[in-house]
């Protein structure tokens, strides 16, 4: 492994605040939160090893590169290509699911069920696209990256990633015009 003890404290600043974007790109690139995990542990992993590599500047742009990478090369070892299962993430067990046992100043059940119902039509929707439009869009709306650190990250021009974000919005335009993916 390279790198000293020095290191790990550069390392922790650098790219541990990263993790939960680490994770949100991996889960919505092989759409399983478990094996979500197991990519962020292993791309972790890689980072600590290669960090000597790291240049400084965005430590965020550098690790979701590695998560992406560790992600599609997972995705290799489970199917025979890249085509990724279409599902919503939202089981029985899952942290975000409506629970009973404390009263919740929050909007009342059935505005939580509009508000669940929402965001399972999107998560539907963002699943039925190409793998390659929406890591654009996760990276672009939901972790809020430059069009630059995304191109980096996909290892695009940064055309490429315009064009992309392009054609996903308006596959989100049609599909909700559409009526959702049900």
């Amino acid at each position: 492994m390279s790198g000293g003890a020095g290191e790990a404290p550069r390392f922790e600043q650098a790219i541990l605040p990263h993790l939960d974007a680490a994770y949100n790109l991996a889960r919505w690139l092989v759409r399983d939160p478990a094996a979500a995990e197991d990519i962020v542990q292993e791309a972790c992993l890689r980072a600590l090893q290669y960090f000597a590599s790291f240049r400084g500047g965005d430590g965020r742009a550098w690790l979701l590169q590695i998560v992406r990478n560790t992600s599609y090369a997972s995705l290799k070892t489970r199917h025979t290509g890249i085509e990724v299962a279409l599902g919503t993430g939202m089981g029985k067990d899952d942290d975000r699911s409506v629970g009973m046992d404390v009263a919740d100043p929050s909007p009342d059940p059935e505005a939580t069920l509009a508000l669940r119902q929402d965001v399972e039509r999107l998560e539907a929707m963002l699943a039925a696209m190409p793998v390659e439009l929406r890591e654009c869009l996760v990276l672009c709306e939901l972790e809020q990256l430059s069009y630059k650190d995304i191109a980096r990250i996909t290892e695009v021009p940064i055309g490429t990633v315009m064009s992309r974000l392009w054609r996903a919005r308006q596959m989100l335009m049609r599909l909700q015009a559409a009526g959702g993916c049900r």
